[in-house]
C-alpha cells in the first residue's frame, strides 16, 4: 500500500516525530518545558504530514485538455513576452496550505531539463520566474510542446524533480514538487484555448487548465 505522503518529505515527517517520542517518553507528558518541546515537535510532525500529503487523482479522460501541474490560486493567465510568438502562461501559486506534487498537464516525453539558479523572492511576483531559482521541463506531447516551470519562493528552498530528458510520463503523472510554498508555471502555445482566469483556484493532474483548438 502506498503511503499518501511525497518520499522527499518522509525525512522531515520522521526526524520530529522520533525526536518528540524520545522527548515525551524520557520526561513524561508533564514534565515541564521539556515536555512542550516534545509537543511541538509532534505538531512539527503532524504539520509535515499534512504538507507533504500526496492523495490519489485520476484524471479527467478528455483527449484535447491540458491539465493544472500543481494546486494553488491562479495569478495569471494569458499571454506571456517569452519564447515563441504567442506563447501564454498560467501562473499558480502555491501556499503553504496547498499539495505541492507537480503533475503532468499532458502525456508526452520529457526533451529538456533546465536547472537554473537564482534569488528566493516571493513566488506570487511578476518578477519571481525571471529572478528566482527555478526548473523547466520541455516536454513533447501529441500536440504540441509544452514548458512546465518550478519556482521557488521566499521559504521554498528546494526543487525537486524526480525525471530526465527521454523520460515519458502519463497524463497526471507525479515528477516533482517544491518544498513549503512555491510557484508553478505553464507555458503553452497559440493553439491553445485557455479555461482559467486569474483567481481561478486549481488542482494539479484534475482542473483542465487548457484545451488544444
Amino acid at each position: 500500500m502506498r503511503l499518501p505522503i511525497a518520499p522527499e518529505g518522509r525525512v522531515f515527517v520522521a526526524a520530529p516525530l522520533v525526536l518528540a517520542i524520545l522527548v515525551l517518553a524520557t520526561t513524561g507528558a508533564a514534565g515541564g518545558v521539556f515536555a512542550w518541546t516534545g509537543w511541538a515537535l509532534l505538531a512539527g510532525a503532524g504539520f509535515c504530514v499534512f504538507f507533504f500529503r500526496d492523495p490519489e487523482r485520476r484524471p479527467p479522460d478528455e483527449a484535447t485538455a491540458l491539465l493544472a501541474p500543481a494546486d494553488g490560486r491562479v495569478t495569471e493567465a494569458g499571454p506571456a513576452n517569452e519564447g515563441e510568438p504567442g506563447t501564454q502562461r498560467v501562473s499558480i501559486f502555491l501556499s503553504i496550505l496547498d499539495v505541492h506534487v507537480n503533475r503532468a498537464p499532458a502525456a508526452g516525453e520529457v526533451r529538456a531539463v533546465r536547472y537554473r539558479e537564482g534569488a528566493f523572492r516571493a513566488a506570487f511576483r511578476k518578477d519571481a520566474a525571471e529572478r528566482n531559482e527555478r526548473n523547466e521541463l520541455e516536454m513533447t506531447t501529441g500536440r504540441g510542446t509544452i514548458r512546465i516551470r518550478q519556482i521557488a519562493g521566499v521559504v521554498a528552498r528546494r526543487i525537486v524533480c524526480r525525471v530526465r530528458a527521454g523520460d515519458r510520463l502519463a497524463r497526471g503523472e507525479r515528477f516533482g514538487l517544491i518544498r513549503f510554498g512555491s510557484r508553478t508555471d505553464l507555458l503553452l502555445p497559440a493553439g491553445v484555448s485557455l479555461a482559467v482566469r486569474p483567481g481561478d483556484r486549481v488542482r494539479g493532474g484534475l482542473t483542465v487548465i487548457g484545451r488544444w483548438e
